[in-house]
């Protein structure tokens, strides 16, 4: 099966959403994030936030299945060197397929296209089987932050490309 990666326009936010919100529940389930805990936890994202992020120029990728968006991440500048990648996110019923890391080689061309050397995420540094993921694909991890108002650590990683 081919898969394409495109950028998201304007019409497409409320399914990126939806797609961010399904890939994002099953984490949201596993670590026990709720509305109420964690409002900005992707398993709770709505269209306008989406739209407010391209509005500060955050750069928006679907993966396509034909017409139908079955992966996202965003790309926001940070430095001329440094990028911020978020919401890297592939449907439950599309994992394991190598999907997720065919999303993080196209941002990894994508950035040094920009100009760009570095890319940081940041992660539920209890997610482990994430954190691995990520490893194995060239991540280091940089250090951690307990926030207040989060019920989880935050890891923070990055890779030069």
């Amino acid at each position: 099966m081919s898969y394409e990666i495109r950028s998201m326009w304007d019409d497409d936010l409320e399914e990126c959403a939806r797609v961010i919100r399904e890939g994002f529940l099953t984490v949201a389930k596993d670590f026990g994030l709720t509305q109420e805990n964690c409002p900005t936890n992707g398993a709770f994202i709505q269209k306008e936030r989406l739209a407010a992020e391209k509005e500060k120029g955050h750069m928006m990728y679907g993966m396509m299945d034909g017409k139908k968006i079955i992966g996202y991440m965003q790309l926001e500048k940070n430095t001329k060197e440094l990028y911020f990648l978020q919401k890297l996110v592939v449907l439950p019923e599309y994992r394991h397929k190598g999907l997720g890391k065919k999303l993080l080689n196209y941002a990894k061309e994508l950035v040094k296209g920009l100009g760009g050397s570095r890319i940081s995420i940041s992660i539920i540094e209890e997610n482990k089987v994430l954190k691995n993921w990520y490893i194995a694909y060239g991540f280091t991890p940089t250090g951690t932050r307990k926030f207040e108002h989060l019920p989880f650590t935050v890891g923070f990683m990055e890779i030069t490309i």
